[in-house]
């Protein structure tokens, strides 16, 4: 007997990729089980599909950055409750140093649905009753026909998992102007937030003062550096430059927003504009200026 559900959660994460750096991500999960009846007469009560798989894939993928522990250019080290991450790519040298639970150890040598799919069936299958005798899972990206960005994250100020430093999102925009769709300004947004990260100016430090790996060489001149405490702990991270979209404000989904709006308004004052920012899938602000 089978028994499948579609649209189980939605998993926000980043994850280091040798040619694109740090890149925020949004993926859908489906799930499909093979298994006996149990003696309610079925696999498994759709509460607890809903309750012990989404939680432990949430606990263990959302909201973290996934690491390719199996890839030639990361380099990680762990002591205690914290960890260190150095990480080349291409577009420049990535390092971290923070709370273990911010990270997401997969080993292979590149994050795809195929590994990550890998990752969550093993840690579902120490959680599953033994009547469940496969798990299936479908990771898939939301089908998008108007223009889109990847981004990265973290908010200091959140209670929840967002407080984690590098953590993303795969987002579309919907600009109107002056009341009609303006599919040029959507595109600019995704061209100008293509895999980058959005820093806070609030948390900018010079990366000289970050307690990084001995490995790390780098200066203010290449790298922005980021710290803060949190109730999870202490995160610091160093971004190359190019890689980095300094924010004068938290990046909430509300605020970012507000900034792109603002912004928009700046470049042609004369109009009027409507922005729907999304946070991943299904989620997000309006913002209106002018």
């Amino acid at each position: 007997m089978q028994l499948f559900v579609k649209d189980l959660t939605v998993i926000d994460f980043s994850y280091l990729c040798p040619i694109r750096g740090m890149v925020g991500e949004s993926w859908i999960v489906d799930v499909l089980l093979d298994g006996g009846l149990d003696d309610q007469n079925m696999v498994l009560d759709f509460a607890k599909v809903k309750r012990t798989i989404k939680n432990t894939i949430d606990d263990v993928a959302d909201h973290r950055l996934l690491i390719p522990t199996a890839c030639s250019e990361v380099r990680w080290q762990q002591k205690g409750d914290r960890v260190w991450m150095d990480f080349s790519s291409q577009k420049g040298d990535i390092h971290l140093a923070c709370p273990s639970q911010a990270f997401a150890l997969i080993p292979t040598e590149i994050i795809d649905f195929e590994s990550v799919n890998d990752f969550l069936k093993k840690a579902l299958r120490e959680v599953l009753p033994d009547n469940v005798q496969g798990i299936s899972l479908t990771l898939r990206s939301e089908v998008l026909n108007t223009p889109f960005y990847h981004y990265s994250h973290g908010l200091r100020k959140h209670d929840g998992n967002c407080q984690r430093i590098a953590h993303g999102h795969r987002s579309p925009v919907t600009v109107f102007e002056n009341g009609i769709a303006e599919p040029k300004w959507d595109q600019y947004w995704a061209d100008r937030w293509q895999d980058v990260y959005l820093g806070t100016e609030e948390d900018l430090v010079s990366v000289s003062s970050l307690e990084l790996s001995k490995q790390t060489s780098i200066s203010d001149e290449s790298h922005f550096g980021f710290h803060y405490m949190a109730p999870q702990g202490d995160f610091q991270l160093a971004m190359p430059k190019a890689c980095c979209d300094l924010i004068p404000h938290d990046t909430t989904v509300e605020l970012l927003a507000d900034y792109m709006a603002n912004t928009l308004a700046n470049k042609v004052p004369e109009s009027h504009f409507k922005v729907i920012a999304y946070e991943g899938i299904g989620k997000g602000a309006i913002a209106v200026k002018g």
